[in-house]
């Protein structure tokens, strides 16, 4: 069987039904095949007339004894149909489909699936699944799909029948039968066809097991085979590290760095002196100094005489990192440059850092001698301009880092290529901000709160879609109009959005940096970056809008300096779960335990935009499931430790097939 047939190619398919189809991502015999059910109707009960009772989930089969269109009351259109089974006779009804009078012709004989209920005082069958011949849609555990336009279940349990029939026999099975048999998994013909059309409820969680185990174990391969294809590289320029280097760099720090920075430092040190190219993710929460580990690296790269890069997704956040670095590296004669698409700047002549948007990818500038490329927020960064930053040192040592707290299931997968960092522990002096989730009914009190206490204070409006549309600024505006006219006319507000320009943005912050500004106003695209220590109040519009690590994350824009400060999450949802979730943030102040209860409520898709920035979507494994994740990440690295994955062409092949992201060739 082609599982990479074109969907229109399939037999009662065709190019009107396969467009549909694409609204549900699939193309292909395969996309059509792991398009699994979220639930099952358990119609397997076939009943006697005779034997049922209101309330019976059943099947029953007969012959059509009469049916006819008819009236109710409130004036519906009905079908009425007379099932008899030779031990009784029972009513079926249907609403709004007089067509089925000519489909269930008298004497037809029949079968039909749903839930025994009283009408007019008798048992009947209100608007049940019925075929007519070999049963699909009744009479077993019966699926039910995601759909769209166009797209019934019925429709979908029609077309996937015969397709499994054929693929039960003649799929591929390209797991290795020693795996299957260690963690007792169904084979992947068998698998596909339990997860349809089960034959008993109980075979559904297996066969979900074995996709599942599948679709994790090819993730972990790719990952996996990529990080050794890396760590086979030899970088452009070997790092030497001098006796002292780490504690030199410590003593000109203006601030004693933590314990958790400093073992950070140290494992960048072991990974820029090894010999291989270093890929190291360093994660922590905003405010916990990632930046400066990061710095480093960049001092060791400077001591060798090599040039270093560090990329930041906005402008906003770039001009930050160049201000931080300027500061840091002064005292210790290092030059910082700063590339940016809105100014003019030179393109040769480097001499050791140099800090800049995706311009640092697109523009014709000569970086031959970078040694190490570090790249902040990197899941804002396609994989496609990762890679093109990794070819401007040809193989650099790579250093990604990331605010996002990003759980461990998920570091396993997504970041399996990659070896972890984690800056656990904030700055001495730093203390924990305050948050309240505030109903409408205290709106004005909280507008009085923040009057009173005569300090800077955000105020973000949500961004309603990924990127700042002129809908998002426009909501911005009109929320900065109304607090600046009727909330705090006697206050000094400014507006900061993402379609401002650059030179724009950077004059409202200065002026909110010097204090000329009480409150700024913003969509929370361009908060990335913003550092305002006077800046002690957070208020968050519309708080529901956004996941519980997207709201920590901008919760750690006060709280930048010894002071007091507070975040106020405004929600105006009737909805007790919404509040409920909210509260989350009241008593919960580490990143990582609520990008993990994140990862419970919303899914990673969610939280981290897995399609739209190049990772694996997971289709049916799931990443809070953290013993199948350990199970898949042993058997891959077992397997590529041993044979490789040289030795499996089944496995290859469909790795080629089916995933959206590559295996790096050696």
């Amino acid at each position: 069987m082609d599982l990479t047939k074109k969907i229109e190619d399939i037999r009662f398919i065709g190019p009107a039904y396969a467009k549909r189809l694409k609204n549900l991502d699939i193309s292909t015999v395969r996309d059509l095949l792991y398009h699994i059910p979220h639930r099952y109707d358990d119609f397997s009960q076939v009943k006697q007339i005779s034997e049922i009772h209101p309330g019976d989930v059943v099947s029953v089969r007969g012959k059509v004894w009469q049916i006819k269109n008819v009236f109710s009351r409130t004036h519906k259109m009905m079908t009425v149909a007379l099932i008899n089974d030779g031990t009784g006779t029972l009513r079926s009804l249907w609403f709004h489909q007089p067509y089925l009078k000519n489909t269930l012709k008298e004497g037809t004989e029949v079968t039909l699936a749903g839930q025994i209920e009283w009408f007019q005082n008798k048992p009947a069958l209100m608007s049940p699944e019925f075929e007519v011949g070999k049963a699909v849609h009744t009479a077993r555990i019966v699926p039910t799909y995601p759909v769209t336009a166009g797209i019934s279940s019925k429709w979908l349990r029609s077309r996937m029948k015969p397709l499994l029939d054929e693929a039960k026999n003649s799929v591929v099975d390209f797991l290795p039968e020693e795996i299957q048999k260690r963690y007792q998994l169904l084979p992947l013909g068998q698998a596909l066809q339990e997860i349809h059309f089960p034959t008993r409820l109980d075979m559904v969680e297996k066969a979900r097991k074995r996709l599942a185990f599948d679709e994790l174990f090819l993730l972990q391969l790719i990952v996996g085979e990529n990080k050794r294809t890396w760590k086979k590289k030899q970088p452009i320029h070997p790092i030497k590290v001098p006796n002292g280097a780490l504690d030199t760099f410590l003593s000109h720090l203006p601030f004693t760095a933590t314990t958790a920075q400093i073992r950070c430092m140290k494992e960048l040190q072991k990974d820029l002196s090894s010999g291989y190219p270093m890929n190291r993710l360093l994660q922590g929460d905003v405010g916990s100094g990632k930046t400066v580990v990061a710095a480093f690296a960049m001092y060791l790269a400077h001591l060798n005489g090599f040039l270093s890069t560090l990329m930041a997704p906005t402008d906003i956040l770039a001009k930050q990192h160049y201000q931080t670095l300027t500061d840091l590296f002064g005292p210790l004669g290092i030059s910082v440059d700063l590339v940016t698409a809105s100014q003019k700047t030179k393109t040769s002549g480097f001499e050791s850092v140099v800090v800049g948007t995706h311009a640092l990818i697109y523009k014709k500038i000569h970086l031959e001698n970078v040694t190490v490329t570090i790249v902040d927020e990197q899941h804002r960064f396609g994989v496609e301009q990762r890679t093109l930053l990794k070819r401007k040192g040809k193989a650099p040592h790579i250093l990604t880092m990331t605010a996002t707290p990003i759980p461990r299931t998920v570091a396993l997968t997504l970041y399996g290529d990659l070896d972890l960092s984690t800056v656990d522990e904030m700055p001495k002096g730093r203390k924990i901000i305050q948050t309240w989730v505030v109903p409408p009914q205290k709106r004005q009190a909280a507008y009085q709160w923040i009057k009173e206490q005569k300090t800077q204070a955000f105020i973000i409006c949500p961004l309603i879609e990924e990127s700042e549309t002129l809908t998002t600024v426009r909501a911005a505006t009109k929320e900065f109009e109304k607090l600046q006219k009727d909330v705090f006319p006697n206050l000094s507000l400014g507006l900061l959005h993402g379609r401002m320009k650059a030179k724009e943005k950077d004059h409202i912050l200065q002026l909110f940096r010097e204090q000329n500004l009480d409150i700024l106003v913003s969509t929370p695209v361009v908060e990335v970056g913003i550092d305002i220590p006077h800046a002690t109040i957070m208020v968050i519009e519309a708080a529901e809008r956004f996941g519980l690590a997207g709201l920590h994350q901008l919760r750690g824009r006060v709280g930048r300096s010894d002071r007091q400060s507070y975040c106020l999450l405004f929600t105006d949802s009737p909805d007790p779960h919404v509040t409920e979730k909210l509260k989350h943030l009241e008593h919960t102040h580490n990143g990582m335990q609520l990008s993990e209860l994140d990862l419970k409520l919303r899914g990673p898709g969610e939280i981290f935009g897995t399609k739209q920035h190049g990772y694996q979507e997971l289709r049916i494994a799931d990443y809070s499931d953290l013993t199948l994740i350990e199970q898949t990440k042993k058997e891959a690295e077992t397997l590529l430790e041993t044979t490789g994955l040289s030795s499996y062409p089944l496995l290859i092949q469909e790795i080629q097939q089916t995933s959206s992201l590559s295996v790096e060739p050696n």
